[in-house]
């Protein structure tokens, strides 16, 4: 079994939209269902402009793409420059296997070593048992519960807010007088 984490490409659009459209991965996401190739291709289009932002990641085992996730800008306000959000999904089939431990942790290299944003955010189904053990394996904690905060499958749902910070924040070297 291989794992192979890559900058995903707008070749990689009919994917994001099979991973997506996955009934088991959707209804854990903030996701809309009916998702298709189109608007995907659109999506990772905007994303190969220069300047942009966003970095967003794709997971092969043993050659087949069965995992995406994203880091993205907190919002637009300069305050919040040193916070990015994450998302994650791996196919159903494939899960526990390691994908989403490796996805997690090339967004967490690029974010500590490339970046160097202060703080990782995103929010999780309060019943996501399995996506929350695997934020709290990388360092994530829960600071919050958010009542009613997204409606899922005709229902109002709860949802955590975790963050990460940074476990060595970098900082310029001052040599002695």
């Amino acid at each position: 079994m291989s794992i192979t984490v890559r900058r995903a490409t707008v070749q990689d659009a009919a994917a994001y939209a099979r991973i997506m459209g996955d009934p088991g991965v959707y209804p854990g996401l903030m996701q809309m269902p009916y998702t298709n190739e189109e608007l995907w291709r659109a999506r990772l289009a905007d994303n190969s402009t220069p300047g942009t932002l966003d970095l967003h990641l794709v997971a092969e085992l043993d050659g087949a793409l069965v995992g995406t996730a994203g880091l993205h800008p907190a919002g637009v306000s300069q305050r919040r420059r040193h916070a990015l959000t994450i998302g994650i999904s791996v196919l159903t089939e494939t899960q526990g296997r390691g994908v989403g431990s490796a996805l997690m942790a090339a967004l967490c290299d690029y974010s500590d070593h490339w970046v160097g944003a202060l703080r990782l955010e995103l929010s999780v189904y309060t019943d996501n048992t399995r996506a929350i053990g695997l934020y709290q394996k990388f360092g994530f904690v829960i600071e919050g519960t958010m009542r009613g905060y997204a409606m899922r499958a005709g229902q109002f749902t709860d949802t955590h807010a975790m963050a990460r910070f940074h476990p060595n924040p970098p900082r310029i070297a001052v040599p002695p007088l």
